[in-house]
């Protein structure tokens, strides 16, 4: 009798038959019948919101009022000139036709938002020509400080009703901040209404991170403290900070980007398979990763500032404000316990990229000359640090999946290099951030939104350093920061440094 075997297949969901709550979409009850866009006359809405509105326009996602708030004593035609300025300077494209029908759909309201008199007009802008928008979506592209005050006049004026309301980052400048704003949020809007955005998720780069963990059988047996000898993440920028001293003053590199961006990659890289691909799955097992970070020391952290910082506009003169962090953080958890996690982040560095370096340790028993067990790290100066494999994960300018693997130089020596594999190589996106995240609250799914809860552990997180801290030690405009930043790194093959 011929022996058999049965291979078991990757198998895909046979149409049709696909539980629904394995979807990563959330259902929503209905989708957004007006977009309200506070801090409409401001950069933000001028650099990206504008020509996000214009390509889900283009796709017919956007047929919608979109309606202006802001305190520029503007006409209708006067916004939409400046909408106009906007796509010209993002070379959006598109038909002359494409441009006016989009301008056609935007409306503007002027008004003090402290002033309930701004909120009667918006009731009036909703309603009025027919348009009696029922379920707006309200995008707060204000500073932080005017949250409570717009969120308390939505409510006040019964414009949340059915509503969704859509918060820039940062929330809050420290735990108790956060917890008041998510406070006062809660008391005009439920929790489900509420759409916390971090640009950074919604890149395709960083959605694959979740895509590549758990769709690949390969990467599971590898992925712990017995194989990973330490994971770096780098968010480099070769500009400073363009004209917006008042605001870095206000927040500084470890508030703006490594609280919210930094320690979300965290979280997808560290955390445990979810049980389905539902939102609220995924968001708590992010959760249970930023809940077991240690709170950092200051003995984990060290802060720079860029040379010339101090001279810029609106900078005090003895600034103290960190232009560049990098820090070391432990996750006590059953997987990644004693591991160290290298995060660091910058302006004025010799490159703009976002790259992840997950460095293997060696094997066990050496058998050629190139590296030692010690600690996983080569002995040779020359490749301490670089005989390990490593998996390394571009997230910008474009994405890239790269495994490093040792192999034999020809010749009679046994000696060797490492070499990658690309495994993935992309340069271009076909949705912006902004896109999908704008789409995405207007429709109702929060699965590329921040919940509560993470927002909280990740201050949790920084909150024992925002004020307990070294000086910012000075660093040339062009290089890779201060050379204390070092100092975390030793005994883990130091820095990689993202390709220039």
């Amino acid at each position: 009798m011929a022996a058999s075997t049965t291979a078991k297949a990757c198998r895909s969901p046979t149409p049709g038959t696909q539980n629904p709550a394995t979807s990563l979409k959330h259902e929503s009850p209905a989708v957004s019948d007006a977009l309200v866009v506070f801090g409409a006359s401001g950069d933000l809405a001028h650099k990206k919101i504008f020509p996000a509105l214009f390509a889900l326009h283009q796709r017919g996602e956007l047929s919608v009022p979109v309606i202006g708030v802001a305190s520029s004593d503007w006409s209708n035609a006067q916004f939409r000139e400046r909408a106009q300025a906007s796509l010209d300077e993002a070379h959006v494209g598109g038909t002359q036709t494409e441009q006016q029908d989009f301008l056609a759909q935007l409306h503007y309201v002027s008004g003090d938002y402290k002033q309930s008199a701004t909120f009667e007009a918006l009731r009036g802008a909703l309603l009025k020509e027919g348009r009696a928008a029922k379920r707006p979506a309200h995008y707060l592209a204000i500073p932080p400080s005017l949250f409570p005050t717009v969120i308390r006049g939505l409510g006040a004026a019964g414009l949340a009703d059915d509503a969704r309301v859509i918060v820039e980052k940062p929330f809050g400048r420290d735990l108790a901040s956060a917890q008041e704003l998510n406070a006062v949020a809660l008391e005009v809007f439920p929790e489900d209404a509420i759409f916390r955005i971090d640009h950074f998720l919604a890149k395709e780069a960083i959605m694959n991170l979740l895509y590549f963990r758990f769709a690949n059988t390969f990467l599971e047996p590898l992925w712990n403290r017995k194989y990973v000898s330490s994971v770096q993440i780098t968010l480099a920028e070769d500009f400073g900070i363009k004209g917006r001293g008042g605001f870095y003053e206000s927040a500084g590199c470890l508030r703006d980007v490594v609280q919210n961006h930094l320690l979300q990659i965290v979280a997808l890289l560290a955390m445990e398979a979810p049980g389905n691909r539902s939102t609220a799955a995924v968001n708590a097992e992010k959760f249970q990763v930023l809940n077991a970070m240690r709170p950092l020391t200051p003995d984990n952290l060290v802060r720079g500032q860029y040379e010339g910082y101090r001279d810029e506009e609106k900078v005090a003169p003895d600034s103290d404000v960190e232009t560049y962090c990098a820090l070391r953080l432990f996750i006590d958890s059953w997987r990644w316990a004693g591991v160290p996690w290298f995060v660091r982040s910058g302006k004025c560095l010799p490159t703009t990229a976002c790259e992840v370096l997950v460095r293997l340790e060696c094997p066990p028993v050496q058998l050629f000359d190139h590296a030692s067990s010690a600690g996983g790290i080569a002995a040779d100066a020359a490749v301490a640090g670089s005989a390990g494999n490593y998996l390394r994960l571009r997230l910008s300018p474009r994405s890239l999946i790269a495994l490093a693997a040792r192999v034999k130089t020809p010749g009679k020596s046994y000696s060797g290099e490492q070499k990658e594999m690309v495994l993935a190589d992309e340069h271009t996106e076909e949705q912006s951030a902004y896109e999908r995240l704008l789409s995405d609250a207007m429709a109702g799914d929060p699965s590329l939104f921040a919940h509560e809860d993470a927002v909280e552990a990740a201050w949790r997180v920084v909150e024992p350093v925002l004020e307990n801290h070294g000086p910012a030690l000075a660093y040339a405009p062009g290089s890779w920061g201060p050379a204390a930043a070092d100092a975390l790194t030793a005994g883990h093959g130091g820095w990689h440094n993202p390709e220039t």
